[in-house]
């Protein structure tokens, strides 16, 4: 996850202003223990700016995530946001719908991606929606044992089938 000091940083380097409302921002994100919604940091941020619009909340939101420093993640119940988890390197998740906990997926699918000679791709997003092996045991659903793994079955990935949990020979 990103420091307070790393999302002001790269915000100054993209010629943002440093307000203090953006310092605010950045270390609410910054420790932040999962994802927060608009109005999670727009109920937070008018207790301290007494005054602030819910645009101004937002649109600082967006700015935030287009630079690259907030993760947002579309749930069942909207849009959420947190510090992105680092700036060394690219990757992907598996997140808990119960908890939002996130695990990161230790490979890029788009590596194993046959692209077409007709399309460049300047960006992409791969999240994997699930219940973690804590909330599955709360929810009585196994034992638990198992933690959140992917695995992938690159020979369908390659020729595009999926599984569509029917056995071999049976898909359409």
């Amino acid at each position: 996850m990103l420091s307070t000091e790393q999302i002001i940083d790269t915000m100054s380097a993209q010629g943002l202003r440093i307000t203090d409302q953006r310092r605010t921002l950045a270390r609410l994100f910054a420790e932040a223990p999962g994802y927060l919604t608009a109005k999670d940091v727009y109920d937070y941020m008018g207790k301290k700016y007494s005054g602030l619009s819910f645009d101004t909340v937002y649109r600082n939101l967006r700015v935030m995530q287009e630079l690259g420093v907030l993760e947002q993640i579309v749930f069942e119940d909207g849009v959420k946001f947190k510090s992105h988890c680092s700036q060394d390197h690219h990757h992907h998740h598996m997140i808990c719908l119960q908890c939002e906990k996130t695990y990161p997926i230790a490979f890029c699918p788009m590596d194993m991606t046959d692209m077409p000679e007709q399309f460049e791709v300047v960006k992409h997003k791969f999240e994997v929606f699930g219940y973690c092996k804590d909330c599955r045991q709360e929810m009585g659903a196994g034992d638990g044992k198992e933690g959140p793994t992917l695995h992938l079955k690159p020979s369908k990935l390659m020729s595009h089938e999926y599984d569509t949990h029917e056995p071999a020979g049976k898909s359409q």
